[in-house]
């Protein structure tokens, strides 16, 4: 999908503003904004300043609301290979017009070309882990539904469309592409994948939300430090909540996961470890909040 260039853009708000539809040239406006220009009116038209292409943090906690247009925005936590996250967000650009936010930690590097009107990017300089990178998401963006998504997940079709269609139905607090059911044979130690279908956890390889529902979740764990485990956690506190989960085949595939592969292994067992007890010490034994078996 080819984007629209700053000049188009800037047209469409002259002519907004001319109709008086001050709402659209403000949406327009930002459009142009996201693509690195404040653009200013001048007599018989307009120019373009250069701006600062992608905000800055010290953390999470000074990020400030993001407007989307629309119902639904994708978000990328990104934490080293941006290489490999900008390919993941081209996929994304090939097959659905859905805006895209990366939140990355320090150097965006390769990203940064990516930016246009669909991809923002964010970067901070102090991480204070995953799950308080993810709920930062999950309070500013404004979009009614999220997708938190792995950068390592690529997009092989529109994986959006479906998804949307299914939230919006209004039945599943959450849908996704990989999960399964809790395995109450082994004391609640493992996950089977069943396969699509209702689903007591959904991997946050591509987990779709209500952000409303999950807010009155209760959000993801701040003290999940790492990725693993933090995604189940999350599931059960919507479960827990009396929220449905909806597994589903959806276009994507997975390329390398830097996020498991490429982490340290004893600080990956460590905090996977931290995050898993935290869910045994809660929810283990509490079978009413699990979907029905199959």
């Amino acid at each position: 999908m080819t984007a629209k260039s700053k000049e188009e853009l800037a047209q469409e708000r002259l002519d907004a503003r001319t109709a008086k539809d001050f709402a659209k040239a403000d949406q327009l406006r930002d459009q142009i904004a996201a693509l690195g220009f404040d653009v200013i009116d001048v007599a018989g038209g307009f120019e373009f300043r250069t701006k600062e292409r992608f905000p800055t943090f010290a953390s999470t906690r000074d990020l400030r609301p993001i407007k989307i247009n629309g119902d639904i925005a994708i978000a990328m936590i990104v934490d080293g290979f941006t290489a490999d996250a900008a390919e993941t967000v081209r996929t994304i650009k090939d097959h659905t017009n859905t805006p895209v936010i990366a939140l990355v930690i320090d150097d965006p590097a390769e990203l940064v070309d990516e930016i246009d009107t669909q991809f923002q990017l964010i970067a901070i300089t102090e991480n204070f882990g995953w799950g308080e990178n993810a709920n930062a998401l999950l309070k500013n963006i404004s979009s009614k539904y999220l997708v938190i998504m792995d950068p390592s997940t690529r997009f092989t079709g529109d994986a959006m469309a479906p998804v949307l269609a299914e939230l919006s139905k209004g039945q599943y607090s959450a849908v996704g592409w990989r999960g399964g059911l809790v395995n109450t044979e082994d004391e609640w130690r493992s996950v089977d994948d069943k396969g699509t279908g209702e689903v007591d956890v959904l991997f946050s390889y591509f987990l779709a939300i209500n952000c409303l529902d999950a807010t009155n979740a209760g959000g993801f764990n701040n003290r999940a430090i790492y990725y693993r485990n933090a995604d189940i956690e999350f599931s059960l506190r919507l479960r827990h909540a009396n929220g449905r989960l909806l597994q589903m085949e959806l276009p994507l595939e997975q390329a390398r996961h830097h996020g498991y592969y490429d982490t340290d292994e004893e600080f990956r067992e460590v905090q996977s470890k931290k995050n898993y007890d935290r869910i045994l010490e809660r929810f283990r034994g509490k079978s009413a909040i699990l979907s029905p078996r199959r």
